[in-house]
């Protein structure tokens, strides 16, 4: 299992690295196709909302590169500065994506439930869960439960990873969906906003891989541990 393993997470490294550099230079490329109706990303994710009924969440711009998402505690759409202003099909692309969520979430969509309610778990698990499993291997003969501890506590991250899927792919169809029926795109800025938040849905699928994979691996340290 440790060389399969090895060639496996190499593996998975391999596709992660090759999925975000293509995300990087879709997001690069579509950014430089200026919408012809010349909203800005703020402006799209506003108009979302308002086609949605929705009027208690605010648009708001975050700081840095990649940083934008839906936080359904405070109910706000956080637009990283270049989505928030730029006129671009990247920047519309990942607008109606946020606004997705929150569509999502006044909708209660299931999915979108269950990820919200592995927040706090998820959260407590990052903060020990690799101290747990470091302690679980090196005390595996002794005290193998601490190791088996690690495991129920990273299959949590891992089913998380899971969950996140059908959330990220449904908010991007629901955004895609609108920015159609509102004919919001000429048909090459559409083609585009497709491609890159099919892209950016690829990396959750490595990432969901890649946890699968690790969890796998330290079951079978635990299954073998005599």
């Amino acid at each position: 299992m440790g060389m399969s393993y090895l060639v496996l997470a190499g593996a998975i490294m391999l596709a992660s690295w090759l999925i975000s550099n293509t995300l990087k230079n879709k997001f690069e490329k579509y950014s430089k196709v200026h919408l012809q109706n010349g909203m800005s990303g703020q402006e799209i994710a506003e108009k979302m909302l308002a086609d949605h009924g929705i009027r208690d969440v605010k648009v708001i711009s975050v700081a840095g590169q990649l940083t934008d998402h839906y936080n359904p505690t405070d109910k706000t759409v956080n637009l990283s500065e270049a989505v928030f202003n730029q006129r671009n099909a990247a920047a519309a692309a990942v607008a109606a994506h946020e606004c997705g969520h929150a569509v999502q979430h006044a909708t209660a969509y299931s999915w979108l439930t269950m990820r919200s309610q592995l927040v706090p778990v998820v959260n407590v698990a990052s903060s020990y869960m690799q101290w747990i499993l470091i302690g679980g291997i090196l005390m595996l003969r002794t005290f193998p439960q601490l190791l088996l501890v690690g495991i129920v506590i990273f299959a949590a991250t891992t089913l998380f990873s899971i969950v996140t899927l059908p959330v990220e792919y449904d908010a991007s169809n629901r955004a895609l969906a609108w920015l159609e029926n509102k004919i919001m795109l000429t048909p090459d800025e559409q083609a585009g906003a497709k491609d890159a938040l099919k892209w950016a849905a690829r990396t959750y699928v490595v990432a969901a891989l890649g946890s699968i994979a690790t969890l796998m691996y330290y079951i079978s340290i635990f299954n073998n541990r005599r």
